[in-house]
């Protein structure tokens, strides 16, 4: 299917409204879009994400080394109530050159959106992370994210951005600005090919130089099928602070049968 000259306007136009935004190395590269489990559904989704070419200084002593780093964690989701959804993270885990394999934490999870988001045009929510990191995988042991999920389903057209926040429970000033977006188009047969940014900008009260900031884009294809949704993408980085080279692949399935939305 061809895309028509406005639609590609359109996404043109999202992409260069959008902060240039990035990612850093992570166990979850993902744009959330506000859907949720339905009522009483399991989901598992698995995250996984290899970088053959990355940063090779590690962020504090003893840290996981983004090049050739292999990180990941299977992701536990239940449809609650059909605006809030509940999420366990467990194990991170991940293997570089430096430390080899080792488990970096865990995550709980509490995702609030308005209801039914896939069918409406404008969509929001918010999503809460509370995590307890290794030695290996974070300086802090205790750490935060809050996710912010603005977005429009302009059908065939999704633009999705989440300005998101990170806290190491250190101040309201030190808070992280680290946004990520998503530009997709969706095609009938359930195929949707899209453009996605993350970044770090640093903390709130010091935005970093632009040259330190972590900046990378990348190239997605989603697949959904009536089990499975495959989500597959390469990103490259834009700034020396970033990784040059990543790719991401994201399974998931929900583990039991769907019930009528309520």
């Amino acid at each position: 299917m061809r895309i028509s000259k406005p639609w590609m306007a359109v996404m043109v136009f999202g992409l260069l409204a959008m902060p240039a935004i990035a990612s850093a190395q992570t166990d979850e590269i993902q744009v959330y879009d506000g859907g949720l489990a339905p009522v009483g559904v399991f989901n598992l989704t698995l995250h996984n994400n290899f970088t053959p070419k990355g940063l090779t200084t590690p962020a504090f002593p003893g840290a996981v080394v983004a090049d050739k780093s292999f990180n990941g964690v299977p992701e536990w989701a239940l449809g609650v109530t059909n605006w809030f959804e509940a999420g366990l993270y467990l194990p991170l885990y991940s293997r570089d050159k430096n430390t080899g394999f080792g488990v970096d934490g865990v995550k709980l999870r509490a995702l609030f959106a308005v209801p039914h988001a896939d069918e409406r045009k404008f969509v929001y929510g918010a999503n809460f992370e509370f995590s307890y990191n290794a030695r290996r995988w974070d300086s802090t042991r205790f750490t935060s994210e809050i996710r912010p999920i603005i977005g429009w389903h302009l059908k065939p057209v999704d633009i999705i951005i989440n300005p998101i926040l990170d806290t190491a429970y250190d101040g309201l000033k030190n808070l992280e600005f680290v946004p990520a977006a998503r530009v997709a188009y969706n095609f009938p047969s359930g195929l949707a090919v899209a453009v996605e940014e993350y970044a770090d900008f640093g903390p709130l009260h010091a935005l970093l130089p632009g040259a330190e900031q972590a900046h990378q884009v990348y190239g997605v294809v989603d697949r959904t099928w009536k089990e499975w949704d495959i989500e597959a993408g390469v990103g490259v980085g834009l700034t020396d602070a970033s990784d040059r080279l990543t790719f991401k692949l994201i399974l998931s399935r929900d583990l039991n049968k769907r019930e009528p939305r309520k």
